[in-house]
């Protein structure tokens, strides 16, 4: 369990990010066309996994945006934000806001991302959605970046994210 702060209140997310060293979890994420997405379709490509709780808040809409800009010219990498919305919703924020370099992923369906990636809030308001984190990934699968944030309101350290890249 881990623990970071809504508003300056503690909440707690269910488990931990993956280390940094170790191979990353497999999932089952539920892309735009309502397919299901693994680790594997994204094999040979640099990973950053931008986790959030809803496209419908400005923090998270900002690292959407700030990714969506930053991923354009990164060579072998794709962005893939992560969050418990409806892929119909996810769909619609990004063809609105024009967000053409990530690719939204659902875990509408079950929790086994959120499980694996130690994402869920287990109390507080956003209880069942997933807390604000950054796991990059190298082209093998491995982790080689985490970020929880500290305080969900606020956006992560892109730079940082960036920087392993």
């Amino acid at each position: 369990m881990s623990q970071v702060k809504f508003k300056g209140s503690p909440v707690n997310t269910k488990g931990t990010l993956p280390q940094v060293g170790s191979k990353a979890p497999d999932f089952s994420l539920t892309g735009g066309d309502l397919s299901q997405k693994t680790l594997g379709d994204f094999a040979g490509k640099k990973l950053i996994l931008n986790i959030f709780p809803s496209m419908d808040t400005g923090t998270c809409a900002a690292s959407v945006r700030k990714f969506n800009e930053k991923a354009s010219g990164l060579e072998n990498t794709i962005v893939l934000c992560v969050s418990k919305d409806l892929p119909f919703a996810q769909g619609r924020f990004c063809t609105a806001e024009g967000l053409e370099n990530v690719v939204s992923l659902s875990e509408y369906k079950n929790s086994n991302f959120s499980d694996a990636y130690g994402v869920k809030f287990i109390d507080g308001p956003l209880e069942g959605l997933l807390s604000r984190a950054i796991v990059v990934l190298d082209e093998h699968g491995n982790v080689i970046y985490t970020e929880q944030v500290e305080e969900t309101v606020e956006e992560p350290n892109y730079d940082a994210a960036l920087a392993v890249l």
